[in-house]
């Protein structure tokens, strides 16, 4: 345990789709803090145990192959959106789910530091909505943490690199995590970093191309998902991930074994067959990169740097795919699914002036066209844009438009962000309703938009026949929730049964047993049975000088077997 009493601690947190981290600037430098199995990664994944208790992490991911309907992974993907998890007899949606992984995250760092924490900056996809950016803060908020900045993620990243400190440049930040794909292009002219392109796709990562294999999968064995069980088809998922694994350690091709209605199914896969079935993922893929380029009026060739992040860009499939569109090696010197976090407390050392750090300005852009519904003569429902994607913010602009007749007396001003030229395909951010005063002739109105960099919008409306001026701030409240509703959230949360912390690696190790004994058969399961009978034998006991010993052999036995 380190001790740092003596000065506000700058905290990152990536908090990601499939693996979250939290690191802290120290001694000039930073660095990730360790979880209770003092591990840095832990996996994004709740569950509920068997006595009520919520366990967060490895035991947790161990879960979803045994008690899927009791665990919930994912829920990321989901975040400024209405989805529910159902865990058990409990339902969560996406930022309560998240709030439990940033209240674990929180509870290691405090461990780690000796002394509590609140002010934290907290890394987004760069193509995340602005609701999805509220919801992450109230996810914060729930933790108790206050978000003091949402970070972009691939300016955390090109932050840990330092590519900050080497005075001009540009860098293309290449970001493929578990859920969500991001692409961005910054520029350097210190002190001031700024983006000039983002553009992404919140769902593609490296989920779904796990997905596409198991879906292969099941088609050349000519079987039909919905009818096998679902810890059947999280024991196929396993399976696909380490299979994902061996691709890279090993050339040629490899076998994919699965055991389901005590029958062994096999599939040959190597890389080449492998990048036929992902074809369409890396189609997809291309896409932003055209968008962001096109946006930043850039070529491929103009970029000094190339960095990749996020855990499924360590697949070679996409690293070719990478170089073969850039014609350059990237970064790769540091972890690609920790160097967000990293990152991030990089930028809260910058926040907090530290003196370790040179001071660095940052500007973000918009990443989605922000507008107002209109109408005209011929058809209704135009999306009319005021500020459009990628502008640099902070900024403020302004744009004119009329009444439709006379006679009118309110006019609406409806909020929205995307990039359709009809309203019905973009989405509602908000909208009010501003009084007007018929004077017996078409009026103007000037309607401003100020966003900041914290994706604070303030709508301006301006009607100058008449002097009238409304104003409407969004604020960073999720949408469809009230004071009340988040008071209900904030209190269901506080009295869930969190497992303790000091035990976490004796029922991490439990669910690894549990989760490895049903991933075998025959001998091998019987032998993993007896330990499974052994360790929670000894569990009784409730003596850790009894229990150690058992678990570290355990766990060495697991690791020799690839469970």
């Amino acid at each position: 345990m380190l001790q740092q009493h003596d000065a506000t601690p700058a905290i990152g947190i990536d908090l990601g789709t499939t693996n979250s981290l939290i690191s802290v600037w120290q001694d000039g430098e930073s660095r990730l803090i360790p979880n209770a199995l003092n591990e840095f990664l832990t996996p994004s994944v709740v569950s509920i145990d068997e006595d009520g208790a919520i366990l967060v992490g490895r035991s947790a991911l161990s879960r979803l192959t045994t008690h899927p309907q009791k665990t919930a992974a994912l829920f990321k993907r989901y975040m400024g959106s209405k989805k529910k998890f159902k865990l058990d007899q409990q339902t969560f949606d996406a930022p309560e789910l998240s709030a439990i992984v940033l209240k674990s995250l929180k509870s290691d760092a405090e461990s780690f530091l000796g002394q509590p924490i609140r002010d934290v900056v907290i890394s987004v996809p760069a193509y995340f909505s602005d609701e999805q950016r509220k919801q992450t803060r109230f996810a914060a908020e729930l933790a108790g943490l206050n978000a003091v900045r949402l970070i972009n993620e691939p300016t955390a990243a090109s932050m840990a690199y330092g590519l900050h400190t080497q005075g001009v440049g540009r860098t293309l930040v290449f970001d493929l995590g578990g859920g969500t794909f991001d692409v961005t292009v910054l520029e350097y002219d210190l002190p001031l970093i700024e983006v000039h392109a983002s553009a992404g796709d919140n769902y593609l990562g490296g989920e779904d191309f796990t997905q596409a294999i198991m879906k292969a999968c099941l088609n050349e064995w000519q079987l039909n998902a919905s009818q096998i069980a679902p810890h059947d088809m999280a024991r196929l998922y396993d399976c696909v991930e380490q299979w994902k694994c061996q691709l890279n350690q090993q050339q040629g091709s490899h076998k994919l074994h699965w055991q389901w209605q005590d029958r062994q199914w096999e599939i040959e896969l190597d890389e080449r067959k492998a990048g036929e079935i992902w074809l369409p993922l890396l189609n997809r893929l291309r896409a932003p990169i055209e968008q962001v380029l096109h946006d930043a009026r850039l070529q491929p060739q103009q970029m000094d740097h190339l960095v990749l992040v996020g855990g499924a860009t360590k697949l070679n499939t996409i690293q070719k795919l990478v170089v073969k569109l850039f014609g350059q090696l990237p970064h790769q010197h540091l972890d690609p699914r920790t160097i967000v976090a990293l990152g991030a407390a990089v930028h809260a050392a910058c926040r907090l002036r530290d003196q370790n750090i040179d001071e660095v300005i940052l500007t973000d852009v918009c990443p989605y066209t922000l507008g107002i519904a209109t109408s005209n003569a011929d058809r209704h429902g135009i999306f009319s844009p005021i500020l459009e994607r990628n502008t640099v913010v902070p900024t403020s602009r302004v744009e004119s438009f009329t009444t439709t007749h006379v006679e009118q007396k309110a006019i609406r001003i409806a909020i929205y962000q995307g990039e359709s030229p009809h309203v019905d395909n973009n989405i509602l951010v908000d909208e009010f309703t501003v009084p007007v005063k018929p004077n017996g002739h078409i009026q103007s109105l000037d309607v401003r938009f100020s966003y900041d960099i914290n994706g604070l919008l303030e709508v301006d409306v301006h009607l100058p026949d008449s002097g009238d001026s409304f104003s409407k701030v969004i604020d960073h409240s999720p949408i469809g929730l009230s004071l009340e509703q988040r008071k209900q959230s904030q209190q269901r949360l506080q009295e869930l049964k969190v497992h303790p912390r000091d035990t976490l690696s004796n029922r991490t190790l439990q669910a690894r047993l549990e989760k490895a004994w049903a991933q075998s058969l025959g001998d091998e399961r019987m032998q993993i049975g007896l330990w499974l009978q052994e360790f929670e034998a000894v569990l009784v006991s409730q003596q850790e000088q009894k229990i150690q010993p058992i678990r570290l052999r355990l766990e060495r036995f697991l690791d020799e077997m690839s469970f």
